[in-house]
């Protein structure tokens, strides 16, 4: 094969893997954001005009997330917010009503000492979404009966539901954004390390 050719061939090659990668970048950056987002992905998508706007703003979220100094909690953090939110659902039995206001307070005060924003329900849902997007549903319900308690369309069995919704989110947020523990061992041998 001459010179010529093999020049011919390799700059096909070359100009077909770039047609290829352009062709199978929006596939990719989909899959990226379906497995980044899941559920959320669809709802964006859903009510959005065209899924390439639905994916630039999820591309958006992502953006505006990493601008974030988003804080993991120690061992003493999560055990203090686990005592408050065992408090908040012994609460429920006397007074329901209080015991929403305070679970809705008590995931605010998390998601504000891992340093997400909390100013607007909205922004957070956004926010949210990037890390959280698996408990963000249960976030949305858990609002949706809180403002309707707050004029009091919610029944007691609503209440119920709604603290069950929060206890997911509160979960999530707790476990994913806490500091690894040490296990005894490696505890022991830093002692003896020292």
């Amino acid at each position: 094969m001459s010179t010529g050719a093999i020049i011919g061939v390799v700059v096909a090659v070359v100009a077909a893997l770039v047609i290829l990668a352009i062709v199978l970048r929006p596939a990719m950056q989909r899959k990226k954001l379906r497995d980044r987002f899941g559920p959320e992905y669809d709802r964006v998508v859903e009510r959005s005009d065209n899924r390439s706007a639905a994916e630039k703003e999820l591309a958006e979220r992502e953006h505006r997330h990493s601008e974030f100094d988003l804080k993991p909690l120690s061992p003493t953090a999560q055990d203090s917010y686990r005592r408050h939110w065992a408090t908040v659902q012994a609460k429920f039995v006397d007074s329901p009503e209080s015991a929403i206001s305070d679970a809705d307070r008590l995931v605010t005060d998390l998601m504000a000492e891992r340093g997400y924003p909390t100013e607007g329900y909205e922004a957070q849902l956004s926010v949210l979404s990037v890390e959280h997007a698996r408990t963000l549903e249960h976030y949305r319900k858990a609002h949706d009966i809180s403002e309707r308690q707050e004029i009091g369309e919610a029944s007691t069995e609503d209440l119920r539901t709604a603290m069950v919704h929060y206890r997911e989110l509160f979960t999530d947020l707790l476990e994913r954004g806490a500091a690894p523990r040490k296990d005894s061992e490696a505890v022991r041998k830093e002692k003896t390390d020292v």
